[in-house]
């Protein structure tokens, strides 16, 4: 199998890439040298790395195409100049690949391309799944509506498009756990405003397990919940993390200190979204952590030992 691979020297695509070590990969990167250094571990010689994909007439001899690139959206203020930044690196990658489908006498049979638990904004205790749609005029909805847009351009007779609406990847390299753990193993970690906010989470094996479980599954399509069964409040979060650390868990961060050191972007923090991959789970998926509290257990078992 031969796949087009963008965002593959993310947090995700790091470990995406391992998942296909019996196939062809393509990995689109802006910095082929920087790329080779971060990936080395698991470049077994089926990598190639393609800086530009103008310099691409169509995508003919590619089997499956997945595109996790995109600016991180937590990591900056939401400036007028950091939005667009945003939306840019997600919109113009997906609409030039979409470009490309079209441009193909043979395009490849499956498309599968990134969102975010995002795209449903705050909905407060009530769980959900795929089904429920969504109009919300806050920026990370914003943003994953018209990804998700875009990206289903690719839909026809010969392509089938499969959406990640991504909730927090936990693993130990990266991601949120990464800015989260200086304080909560200086024993200074706790619930962010009354922590009753939900947190759709996933462990990372099982998310790039998802992902090639999606590629290999020939009637999936449309939009997918990338969470575990069991959604948990920002406090039982807090208080898991913390007892894997075995660190004590008596602080709280009140919620204008978060707002006023972030602005609007402290949504992302203190939207309660309590989703379930219903679609996944429907499909046969066996997830290998359902539960926070086993997850935590296997990310931080080198930390205690």
């Amino acid at each position: 199998m031969k796949v087009l691979l963008t965002g593959g020297t993310g947090f995700i695509g790091r470990e995406l890439i391992k998942q296909f070590a019996s196939d062809q990969i393509v990995l689109l990167t802006r910095s082929p040298e920087k790329a080779r250094k971060i990936i080395h571990h698991a470049d077994l010689g089926n990598i190639t790395y393609l800086s530009d994909l103008n310099t691409l007439k169509d995508l003919n001899d590619i089997d499956v195409v997945v595109n996790l690139a995109g600016e991180s959206i937590a990591d900056k203020r939401w400036t007028e100049v950091q939005k667009k930044r945003i939306c840019d690196s997600r919109w113009k990658t997906t609409e030039k690949l979409v470009e490309l489908f079209h441009a193909s006498t043979e395009p490849p049979s499956t498309f599968i391309s990134g969102s975010a638990v995002g795209y449903y904004g705050d909905q407060q205790s009530h769980p959900f799944d795929e089904s429920l749609h969504v109009h919300h005029d806050n920026f990370a909805h914003y943003v994953c509506a018209k990804w998700e847009e875009i990206a289903k351009r690719a839909s026809n007779e010969n392509t089938r498009v499969c959406i990640l609406r991504t909730g927090i990847v936990l693993g130990p390299n990266g991601g949120a756990l990464k800015k989260m753990l200086p304080p909560y193993r200086m024993g200074l970690g706790g619930p962010i405003g009354k922590g009753k906010q939900y947190m759709p989470w996933i462990h990372m094996l099982d998310m790039v397990k998802a992902i090639v479980f999606l590629v290999n599954t020939p009637h999936a399509h449309g939009e997918f919940n990338l969470v575990a069964p069991h959604p948990v409040t920002n406090l039982e979060f807090s208080r898991t993390l913390s007892k894997a650390l075995h660190r004590p868990h008596f602080l709280f961060t009140p919620r204008w200190v978060l707002q006023l050191a972030m602005g609007e972007s402290a949504s992302l923090l203190f939207d309660s979204i309590r989703a379930k991959p219903k679609k996944l789970t429907e499909l046969g998926f066996k997830f290998s952590y359902s539960r926070l509290e086993p997850a935590m257990k296997n990310l931080f078992q080198d930390h205690n030992s």
